[in-house]
């Protein structure tokens, strides 16, 4: 098996864990079992979302030593189209039509997005200024996006998810690499970028707890498309990825971007739920006196 499709399996099967994971968070969120850390902390069923989530760090971070973030970061979109048919069942409904055709467009636009971005192994690393650079850079605009008081903030926690999680992809790839050379793994650099990983992956995490208050499908989305943007520009300006077959890869590149966000806007279309059954109907029946008070008049 080559670097690439070990590189795609890995995404995939961590893609999967991902989605669980998404659901079980949204789950907790509309409950309002996430409106402070104390009661996360103190329910279980947080706890299994976030070993679900280590899982899929875990499965991420080996991707990463096997395909660039060019290649890696778009198949986290599979999150979107996992999730679909696990919050579906979870919720007890069918998939829509809508959400059918959402998943097709995205699968058939990560695969022309896959196509270019399918490149070598990677070996460049992120220096520890650059590691520094890239952390500095993305906390300030995670801070500037979560900043407001704003109930509605739902997607801004979403995006700035998104940019921590691409910022934890990129870092972790400088550790898997580094440490895949046969280098020490307890050098100050690898140390230091390792601590920035845990940093970012558990602040990803937490923002979108909170943008899950609002539902799945449209805050999971605005993850998945701001993830492999950023960590796109990160793997090209830091790291020398580039997409492979000039003028027509990046054509396919746009092509495959474009589908894929087409299918992630139908998929945050969700049906809405359907509405409660009564706890009780009375009889047609049933006699009008047995319905109003026997002292009304």
């Amino acid at each position: 098996m080559n670097a690439t499709a070990l590189a795609v399996g890995l995404c995939l099967a961590s893609a999967v864990a991902y989605a669980a994971a998404a659901v079980a968070q949204e789950r907790l969120a509309r409950a309002g079992a996430a409106r402070s850390a104390k009661a996360l902390l103190g329910n279980g069923a947080w706890w299994w979302s976030a070993g679900l989530n280590a899982a899929a760090a875990l499965l991420h971070a080996a991707a990463l030593r096997y395909g660039p973030l060019t290649l890696v970061q778009p198949l986290g979109a599979l999150t979107l189209v996992a999730a679909v048919p696990l919050g579906a069942r979870g919720s007890g409904r069918r998939v829509a039509a809508t959400e059918w055709r959402g998943t097709l467009a995205t699968v058939a636009g990560l695969g022309l997005l896959l196509l270019p971005a399918s490149g070598p192994a990677p070996d460049d690393t992120l220096t520890l200024a650059e590691a520094l650079a890239v952390s500095g850079t993305t906390a300030a605009v995670i801070l500037l996006l979560t900043a407001a008081k704003d109930p509605r903030s739902g997607l801004r926690h979403a995006t700035a998810s998104g940019l921590a999680s691409a910022a934890a992809s990129a870092l972790t790839q400088t550790v898997a690499v580094a440490g895949g050379r046969g280098g020490s793994l307890f050098s100050v650099r690898v140390v230091a970028v390792a601590l920035l990983v845990v940093v970012f992956a558990v602040g990803g995490m937490l923002l979108s707890q909170r943008a899950y208050r609002g539902g799945l499908g449209a805050p999971l989305a605005v993850v998945n498309l701001a993830n492999p943007l950023a960590a796109a520009a990160i793997g090209m300006v830091l790291l020398g990825e580039r997409l492979q077959g000039g003028a027509a890869g990046v054509l396919l590149a746009l092509a495959g971007a474009l589908a894929a966000a087409r299918g992630v806007l139908l998929l945050t279309r969700t049906p809405p739920a359907p509405p409660p059954v009564p706890a009780s109907v009375p009889s047609p029946a049933a006699p009008l006196g047995a319905l109003t008070p026997a002292h009304h008049r």
